[in-house]
C-alpha cells in the first residue's frame, strides 16, 4: 500500500471503515491486486487493528478482498473473466429488478427516478465522471427499492458490489458509455414510470448486455484474461 499519504478517521467515521474502504477500493484508489496489510490500514486511517481485522474480513466475505494463508491479503483482481462473470449475472438480475419496480404500484418512489436522471443529466454535462457513477448507483438502488424483492435484492446487493468497480472505471476511462447508459437509463425510467413491465424487462436486459459487449475488449486489455 502507498503510504506517501494518509487520513485520519474521526471516531465516528472509524466505525464505519468498512464503508470507507469499500468507496476506496470502488473508487480505485486502492488499485486490483494491490496488497492490504493490518499494520499499513491501521497506520493509514488513525484506527486500531482491531476494527481493520474485522472490516478485511467483511470485504472479503463481498468478494472486495481475497486471502491466502501464509501468503496475506490483498485488493481482489479486476479481470476479463471476473467482468464477464459479472455481467452475465447482471444481466438478468437487473432486467428482473426493473420488470418487478414497472409492476410496483409506488408512485411515489417512481417519481424519484427523475430527480435520479436530472443528478445524471448535470453530471454528464459538467464532464463529472465520478458524480455521474454515483447518481447512476443510487437509480439503480431505488429500482431495486421499488421492485420490492428481497430475495432479489440480497442477491443484487452481493453482485453490485463486486461490479461496482467495472462500472465506475468504465464511465471514467470512456465517454461513450456515459452517453449510452444516460439515454438507455432515460428509457429505462419511462417505462417503469409507465407500469410497462415486459418494456422495462427488454430495455434494461440490453442495456446491461450492450455495455457488457461493447467494452468487453477494454476490460481485457487493461486487466487481461483472468485466472485460468
Amino acid at each position: 500500500m502507498d503510504m506517501s499519504y494518509s487520513y485520519k478517521l474521526s471516531a465516528g467515521i472509524a466505525d464505519n471503515l468498512v464503508a470507507v474502504l469499500e468507496n476506496a477500493i470502488v473508487f480505485l484508489e486502492l488499485a486490483p491486486s494491490e496488497r492490504l496489510t493490518e499494520e499499513d490500514v491501521a497506520e493509514r486511517y488513525g484506527v486500531s487493528r482491531s476494527p481493520v481485522r474485522d472490516a478485511l474480513r467483511a470485504l472479503e466475505r463481498d468478494g472486495l478482498v481475497l486471502r491466502e494463508a501464509r501468503k496475506g491479503i490483498w485488493v481482489t483482481p479486476m479481470s476479463l473473466r471476473d467482468f464477464d462473470e459479472i455481467y452475465r449475472c447482471r444481466i438478468a438480475l437487473e432486467a428482473i429488478a426493473a420488470e418487478q419496480a414497472a409492476r410496483s404500484a409506488n408512485a411515489a418512489l417512481k417519481e424519484q427516478l427523475w430527480q435520479v436522471l436530472d443528478g445524471m443529466k448535470k453530471a454528464r454535462e459538467a464532464g463529472d465522471a465520478r458524480l455521474f457513477f454515483t447518481h447512476d448507483v443510487r437509480g439503480s438502488e431505488l429500482i431495486y427499492e421499488i421492485a420490492d424483492n428481497t430475495t432479489l435484492r440480497r442477491l443484487l446487493k452481493g453482485l453490485e458490489k463486486q461490479a461496482l468497480r467495472y462500472r465506475y472505471h468504465l464511465y471514467q476511462r470512456d465517454r461513450s458509455v456515459v452517453d449510452l447508459s444516460f439515454d438507455d437509463t432515460a428509457r429505462v425510467f419511462q417505462a417503469i414510470v409507465d407500469g410497462d413491465a415486459e418494456r422495462s424487462y427488454a430495455l434494461e436486459h440490453d442495456l446491461i448486455e450492450k455495455i457488457w459487449r461493447e467494452t468487453r475488449d477494454a476490460i481485457r486489455a487493461e486487466f487481461g484474461e483472468g485466472r485460468k
